[in-house]
Parts: structure tokens; sequence; C-alpha cells
């Protein structure tokens, strides 16, 4: 919070910002603790929310090329969407196809994450903190070599629990690296 007295601003409490960065670590940490608890029923609801995400976005783009059909590419978009509808409604009918399969894509979001998180970690590296960030790069680069190493047998636990893990990491850095701001008197 700012006051304004007289001839300029001076800085008291907590700086804005800040405190939504530990307010999203801390629901991550408790998302995650809550996924390695329960891993199957974690990776069920990522597949169920992943299928419904497929299956909107695939009728959203179905709506598009219908009121885009006098352009170019028309039939491109409409396969577009009819194969990312599809997909998604193959992924609410048979689940644990999909959780095998987001798999796969987990694993690679974590790997180019943890590609990612690293680069920006040696980019903060004069700050406080950016080890954090550089462990959670590190540690979703395992996560994801894991992930291949397992599939397909091990999908289910995989999914649940290695993400779980993964959200507990990505909200300690987040709580760490926010601490460390905030005393260094950076901006948010």
């Amino acid at each position: 919070m700012n006051q304004v007295s007289g001839s300029g601003t001076k800085a008291t409490g907590t700086t804005p910002g800040h405190g939504g960065q530990i307010v999203w670590g801390v629901l991550l940490i408790v998302a995650g603790i809550l996924a390695v608890l329960m891993p199957a029923v974690a990776a069920l609801g990522t597949a169920f929310v992943f299928g419904w995400v497929l299956a909107f976005g695939g009728a959203f783009e179905l709506v598009h090329a219908i009121q885009a059909r006098h352009y170019a590419g028309f039939g491109w978009r409409l396969a577009s969407g009819l194969l990312t509808l599809v997909l998604g409604l193959a992924v609410l009918l048979v689940p644990l196809a999909g959780v095998a399969s987001l798999a796969l894509l987990v694993g690679a979001f974590l790997f180019a994450g943890g590609i990612v998180r690293s680069v920006l970690a040696f980019r903060l590296r004069p700050l406080p903190g950016w080890g954090w960030v550089l462990f959670d790069g590190l540690v979703s680069l395992l996560v994801a070599i894991l992930i291949g190493i397992g599939w397909p047998q091990d999908s289910l636990p995989f999914i649940g629990l290695l993400t779980g893990f993964w959200l507990v990491t990505a909200g300690l850095w987040r709580i760490m690296l926010a601490r460390f701001v905030r005393q260094a008197k950076l901006p948010p």
C-alpha cells in the first residue's frame, strides 16, 4: 500500500502483487498434495477436464469454420474442428486411454516447461531465490523422463503422483521467489 505525503511516495506495508504470488503458490501446493494423496482420482479428473476442453474447443472451431465458410481454408478449419471434437469425446468416453495419451502430453509439457524454467532461472540468477526456479525446472525434466520410461502401464499413477509433485515444487518456487523479491523491494 502506498501513501502520498507531500513531495513523494512512501512505501508502507507489503508491495502489491507479491501477496498474489504467495496465494497462488499455496494453492498449487494444496492441489499438488491432493493429487499425490489421490493419484487415480487426479489422473481421471485431469483427463475429464482435458476431454471437455477439447470437446468445447472443437465445437467452437466448427462454429468458426461454418461462419468463415466463404473464405479459403474452409475444409481445413472444418476438419480441424471435427478432429478436435472427436478427440475430446474419445477422451471423455474412454478416460483410461485418455489418461495414457495425456501421460505423453504431460511428459512433453513438463519436458518443455523444465527447459524453459531452467533457462529462466539462469536469467534470474542475480536475484535471491533463482535456485528455486532452477530446482522446479530440473524436477520437471526428471518427471518428464519418468513418465516416458513408465508409459503406458504406469500412466494412471504417474499422471496423479508426478503432476502432484510438480505442482508442489511450482508452488514452492513461487512462494520463495515472491518472498525474496519482496525483501529486495523489486516490482512484482
